[in-house]
Formats: C-alpha cells, structure tokens, sequence
C-alpha cells in the first residue's frame, strides 16, 4: 500500500459516525503530526466529546492555504454491504471500499500523506489543515473552527473543502437548512369531523405548499443552469402522525429542508411556506382556538458557495489539477461558512459524490493518486512562492 492508502486503511477504520466521538481519530491525527513536529490545536464541542483540529506547516505569515476536511460520516445501519464498512478492503478491481473512503476521509489521507515532506520544504506560504466534526449533521463544528483560524492566525488566502469532486473545482453549492414543522389539531371521534380538527389533513396541506414553492420558483425563472436541479428545492422527508383510524389527529408533525441557491434567500422561501401556515392557522382557530403550527429549525442555516471572489483560490486549483473547467453541486459543504467568513473558497476532492453514503461506498485508487499528486504540487507551489 502506498502511505496514503495506509493511512485511509487507519482512517476508516475509526468508526466515526456523527451520533459518536471523533476523539480517537483525533488522537491518532494528533500523534501522526507530533512525530514530525507539526504544531496543532484542538477546538472542542461543548462538552468535549468531539473536536475539531487545526494543524499548520511553514511560517505564520499571510497568504497561506486552508486544507478542509470533516472526519465524520453518515451511518452504514440498514445497509447491505458485502464486508466490514470500518475495514478498508482492496476489491481487486481498482477500488478502496469502506466507510468514509470518498466522503471524505480519502483527503485527509492525501493531505496526511505528505506531512513528511512538506515539512522538509522551506514553505514561504504557511499550510493548514482543518479537520471537523458534524458536517454531515449540518456543518456544526466548522463555524468554531474558522473563528479560532482566524483569531490566532494569520489571515489564509485560498480553502480547498476537500468533498468528492473527481479532482474538478467546485466554485458553488446550494445552502441548506433543516426543519420541523409540527400541527396541533383537536382530537374528535371521526364520525364527527366537525367537532375536531385534523392535524394530519392541515399537514397534508402544508407539505402540498412546500412542493408548490418550487413551481412558483420555476415559473419565476428564479433559476441557475449551473446546477442539475436548478431551482432551490424544498423537500419533506419525514412525517408522523395520528393516533388510530377512527379519531381525529391531535398532532402531526413532519422533517422538512431547503436547499436554497446562492441568490435565493432561505429566509424568502421560509416566508412563502409560512405565509400559508399563518392562513391555515387561523381557519384552525375558528375552530379550536388551542390549535396551531409550529416550525422550528433543527439545524443552523448552512450558507450556500457563491461564485463570488474566487479568481485567486479558482487558478491555484487549476494550476494543481490543469485546465479542467469548474461546476456547481447541489450538496452543501463547509465551503459556504468558509467564504461567509471572507475567505477565497473553492471544493476539490477526490472520488465521486456518487459514491458517498452508500453500502459499498468506494474510492477509485486512481483517485486517491490524483489527491497525493495534488498536495504534492501545492507543497511545490508554496515552497516557490514569493
């Protein structure tokens, strides 16, 4: 194995799901980079079951480069994958399977793999590396991370996010928000529909809302051909409610997003739905005064990557992979709070999205090269810069 699949096989094999700690990889990384006298940081979450780690190499100067990068992945309960999702296995057919080995753990590996010489070259531009947990449960542990970057260093000139994107520059993604929106009806014997009110069908006429949204979106033209849904997209995933068949639903509630594009507002799309909620509201307390609608957010809006800004980061990446052209994707990423805080973001990775949060999640091991060539020639490209 070459040192970047070596250290993809330790990596993947922290089972680092985001219900759970990160701490142990952490640990590890910690160590790695002790050993070749790299300084590092930790940042924790409040109570210190998980952390972020930010790592720098080369002088504490301006201009440096962000190397960005989440240590957690989704779960594999379900799944039917053909071995061990924490144990790296070699199919034989130019593929690295394994939790985590494309989404993203496949960069932190490459990024890792030449710490041993970076650290031998006369940088004259510093190299962070910034590694987080939560991203895939709404980018929770990126926003302290990039606060104490930008407190105690100097100010860096260029982030790569590090998401599966076959090595191609990424300049912008969709934000995207999470929420609940639960209806409170009054209960009644169904034979006496008019006696109560039913959460479940004031929910049904929610969700067909949400969906409407999108049409008007469209019919608008508020769109963006650069991305393969290119509209924002609002979606509900997830919705309970109801007690038995024959009584009126007190309660009913359901999981909703948006993803929202770069020049769309989440919080003018929310308006749209929650304009309606408030007529549905008020038909409701006609009724039964102690109804209502409730929505709430159950993660932090995670900002969207606008091509906004990136002249600088977007030829240094071209300069690392060559002259290939650059897109847009509808996942949100790290990359938004990056460039929220002002910093010149673009997203380039190895392996595919397509790969990501599936059983038998893999990584081409051409990709993997692809990566260790990349940092291979970042390391060059800052050892010569003036």
């Amino acid at each position: 194995m070459t040192d970047a699949a070596q250290l993809l096989e330790t990596l993947v094999g922290f089972a680092t799901v985001s219900r759970d700690s990160n701490l142990d990889l952490i640990a590890f990384v910690e160590d790695y980079l002790d050993g070749h006298g790299v300084e590092h940081w930790r940042v924790d979450n409040d109570d210190g079951t998980k952390a972020n780690l930010l790592a720098r190499i080369g002088p504490a100067v301006e201009g440096g480069v962000v190397l960005s990068g989440h240590t957690d992945v989704v779960p594999v309960d379900g799944q039917p994958w053909s071995s061990d999702p924490f144990v790296l296995r070699d199919g034989g057919d130019g593929r690295l399977y394994g939790r985590g080995t494309c989404d993203m753990k496949a960069f932190i590996a490459c990024a890792l793999a030449e710490v041993p010489r970076w650290v031998t070259l006369d940088l004259k531009r510093p190299l962070y590396l910034a590694f987080s947990y939560d991203e895939e449960v709404g980018c929770l542990g990126a926003p302290r991370l990039i606060e104490r970057l930008l407190a105690d260093h100097p100010r860096p000139a260029a982030v790569f996010v590090g998401e599966p994107t076959l090595m191609q520059p990424v300049v912008a993604h969709k934000g995207s928000t999470n929420l609940r929106t639960t209806v409170t009806g009054r209960a009644a014997h169904s034979s006496q529909v008019n006696q109560g009110v039913s959460a479940i069908h004031v929910a049904a006429r929610l969700v067909t809302r949400i969906e409407d949204v999108m049409a008007e979106l469209r019919a608008e033209g508020r769109v963006d051909e650069a991305f393969n849904v290119a509209h924002s997209s609002l979606h509900v995933g997830k919705i309970a409610g109801g007690t038995a068949i024959n009584i009126m639903a007190r309660e009913c509630s359901f999981d909703w997003e948006v993803r929202h594009l770069p020049g769309d507002r989440f919080e003018d799309l929310l308006g749209r739905v929650e304009a309606y909620a408030d007529e549905l509201q008020a038909e409701m307390h006609a009724r039964a005064p102690e109804t209502g609608i409730r929505t709430e957010r159950l993660t932090n809006t995670v900002p969207a990557l606008a091509d906004d800004d990136n002249a600088e980061v977007l030829a240094l990446c071209r300069t690392l992979v060559g002259e290939v052209p650059s897109g847009a994707v509808a996942y949100a990423t790290e990359a938004g709070q990056f460039q929220r805080a002002g910093l010149s973001t673009v997203i380039c990775g190895p392996g595919s999205i397509a790969q990501a949060h599936q059983p038998d999640e893999y990584l081409e091991i051409e990709q993997l090269e692809a990566g260790v060539a990349f940092m291979q020639a970042l390391g060059r490209q800052l050892a010569e810069a003036r």
